[in-house]
């Protein structure tokens, strides 16, 4: 088996700084509007290529099989729809939390498939791995593009957005939020009136599954108060994780540095251009 290159990536995490449903399609997924906060925190991989065809893993992800692994499934659907002979063994280092709406698995994806695809020199387009991205999962198109975006459609309609560039205190309640038990809440808001770019930037905008989650899953609830104490926190997604932006890097540790002792968490910066795409440029110039 011959070792062709191995390199590290990163896996940005997200928060969605709004969102709305807007109705259902035929086939029951919501509509939805939101905004994608790129971060500089997240996840990183690194992908050793071989020439047997094998993809394997080399790490543990607890309570997700190698059929569920988006990572690997990624992998598979590029190999299979590029027909490379090539293989990789794959290492993920896990930072962010499984199921806390960062966007982890997801963005673990994307940055596989824009990885193997340089790397088995693929060459396919940004929109040729999202399209085979979004049959994996919504929100892996928006990593794959690696911009901030404001976001339509299941999540998969997308329009770069450039946001100010704030710091952000996320905390990340142990407790494992389910999606299906959110969208299936018959409190849940589904009709929310469409909006605008400049109605969000105006302030409009909320997270319509966060009174469900709230309501469902009292350490969200307590998570939410303790940031709200600095500045007005919201949930991210329909996962376990909350955050509140600050104005500058020395407010937010400040923050955290209150927070950190009960509550696990992290400090990152908002950015427009994921740091996927700063690895890429440097990769292809190597």
């Amino acid at each position: 088996m011959e070792v062709r290159r191995e390199l590290s990536w990163p896996a940005p995490a997200k928060l969605n700084l709004f969102l709305h449903i807007t109705g259902r399609r035929a086939d029951g997924y919501h509509l939805l509007q939101t905004v994608f906060q790129l971060l500089d925190a997240g996840d990183e991989l690194r992908f050793r290529v071989t020439d047997d065809g094998v993809i394997s893993r080399a790490y543990d992800l607890p309570g997700v099989s190698e059929e569920a692994d988006l990572v690997l499934r990624a992998a598979r659907a590029l190999q299979a729809h590029s027909h490379t002979r090539l293989g990789a063994a794959i290492h993920l280092s896990k930072r962010l939390p499984q199921g806390g709406g960062l966007g982890g698995g997801s963005s673990d994806a994307a940055t596989t498939l824009v990885a193997l695809n340089h790397l088995w020199q693929c060459g396919l387009s940004p929109a040729a791995l999202a399209e085979l991205g979004v049959r994996l999962g919504a929100d892996i198109p928006v990593f794959v593009h690696g911009h901030s975006a404001w976001a339509e459609g299941v999540g998969e309609v997308l329009a770069p957005v450039e946001l100010p560039g704030r710091w952000f205190v996320v905390l990340a309640p142990q407790v494992n939020v389910s999606t299906p038990k959110v969208f299936s809440d018959p409190q849940l808001i589904r009709d929310c009136p469409p909006i605008t770019i400049r109605d969000f930037l105006a302030g409009r905008g909320q997270n319509v599954c966060e009174p469900v989650v709230r309501t469902r899953y009292p350490e969200v609830a307590a998570a939410l108060e303790a940031l709200s104490r600095f500045r007005p926190a919201r949930l991210t997604g329909t996962g376990a994780c909350v955050f509140a932006a600050f104005a500058t890097e020395q407010d937010a540790r400040s923050a955290w540095a209150e927070l950190a002792g009960q509550w696990q968490g992290f400090v990152a910066k908002g950015v427009n251009t994921s740091p996927l795409l700063t690895t890429l440029q440097q990769a292809m110039t190597c």
